[in-house]
């Protein structure tokens, strides 16, 4: 069966802000449709459905849309309505009560990296389980109040819907999504202005903005690419979710992993410990070893300091579930961070290799995450037992793995 994707609709946008106006009696119904702690309250919810039941229904659920689209007569009626506005400072003192409670310091803070969340439908940035559990994940953490930020990607598309065309072929055809109307907002600087984080590819930059999505009290900070100041070739990077070819997808996963880190050092953030859900992100220990090392530190010392603060979580032990990438298209990237790193081009491969000094072998991200990050786990006890006698069994032939991994 063949599908065919439709580019009849793609996306030429404009920056233009645009607000509705809000009574100043329900202006708290802003604050709370612009954090996801709606989509794991049923309160809040409940309280989005009640201003118009319909039209909640036709915009998808999405409270910030149904803000935009409510008429300044409804709203007004609204305003007037007691039980609504008595509704919403109920739903509020539970959310202010939620968010003014402090980070527990006593616990590691962590930095997470993902390429997929799957924090409600409205934010279409995910597929599937990767993605439900990395956003169950976040809203446990802001439940749990840990000390926890997030990075990731903010696709212009999302997900596909599927037509069938004359001769019975499926046609699927991406819809782009329409930033300003989702539950987000563009990070600025100290200046004021948006930032904007630069990437090295080549002997080039990449340039992404920088979202942020408030999860209850976790920032997910989202990367995107799909602006002026990048080439044609590179606006695609955060276009689709796994999409494209192998290039785009080592594309992708420099900008999560050297510019993931890129982007928490132009917030000021650090965290103790380091965490890659999947191996799409391990290249942050590369960025994460060249800054030790800038400082002074030798290889050795610096992938000491990067193993002890790191962790990698796999979620399938399939040989098909891991990337590998050739050694030419790995290198046209990658070349420039073995003298960073204070290695050579061998070594670095080799980090990334079952059996180190193979030439033939490619770079495999997952093998890359294992050898810098001192924890690796799996989505539950045995499919993390699995997944370590795997890797063991490879990385130390000949050595009883099972025995070690009991």
């Amino acid at each position: 069966m063949k599908i065919k994707a439709s580019c009849s609709n793609g996306a030429n946008w404009k920056q233009v802000d645009v607000k509705s106006r809000i009574p100043k009696e329900l202006d708290k119904l802003e604050e709370l449709a612009r954090n996801m702690w709606w989509a794991w309250n049923h309160d809040a919810r409940v309280l989005f459905r009640s201003l118009d039941e319909d039209l909640f229904d036709e915009v998808g659920q999405n409270p910030v849309l149904l803000l935009e689209r409510l008429s300044y007569e409804k709203m007004e009626e609204l305003s007037k309505d007691s039980s609504v506005v008595r509704k919403m400072n109920d739903v509020y003192a539970a959310f202010r009560e939620y968010m003014d409670v402090e980070p527990d310091k006593t616990r590691p803070s962590v930095a997470y990296f993902c390429m997929e969340y799957g924090l409600n439908h409205v934010l279409k940035i995910y597929s599937g389980g990767l993605g439900v559990l990395a956003g169950d994940y976040l809203k446990e953490a802001s439940d749990s109040n840990v000390d926890l930020c997030a990075v990731g990607f903010l696709y212009r598309y999302g997900y596909f819907t599927q037509t069938l065309s004359m001769d019975g072929q499926q046609i699927a055809n991406y819809e782009a999504q329409n930033f300003g109307q989702l539950p987000i907002d563009r990070v600025m600087d100290a200046n004021g202005q948006p930032l904007v984080v630069d990437v090295p590819y080549l002997d080039y930059y990449v340039h992404a903005n920088v979202w942020r999505v408030n999860v209850g009290r976790i920032s997910l900070y989202l990367l995107d690419t799909d602006n002026e100041m990048n080439s044609e070739f590179d606006r695609p990077i955060t276009h689709q979710l796994y999409g494209g070819d192998w290039e785009n997808r080592l594309k992708q996963e420099i900008l999560l992993g050297i510019g993931g880190i890129l982007t928490l050092k132009a917030l000021g953030i650090k965290k103790d410990v380091y965490h890659c859900n999947e191996g799409h992100a391990a290249l942050i220990n590369v960025q994460r070893i060249c800054d030790y090392v800038a400082t002074g530190l030798t290889f050795d010392q610096a992938i000491e300091l990067v193993r002890a603060s790191s962790l990698y979580t796999v979620h399938t032990p399939v040989p098909a579930g891991h990337d590998y990438f050739d050694e030419g298209l790995f290198g046209k990237y990658m070349g420039g961070y073995p003298a960073r790193m204070g290695i050579s081009w061998d070594d670095l491969m080799d980090l990334g290799r079952n059996n180190p000094g193979d030439k033939g072998e490619r770079f495999c991200m997952s093998v890359f995450a294992c050898n810098t990050a001192q924890e690796v786990n799996g989505v539950s006890w045995l499919h993390g037992k699995v997944d370590v006698l795997y890797y063991l069994e490879r990385l130390l032939p000949g050595r009883n793995a099972r025995r070690l991994c009991d």
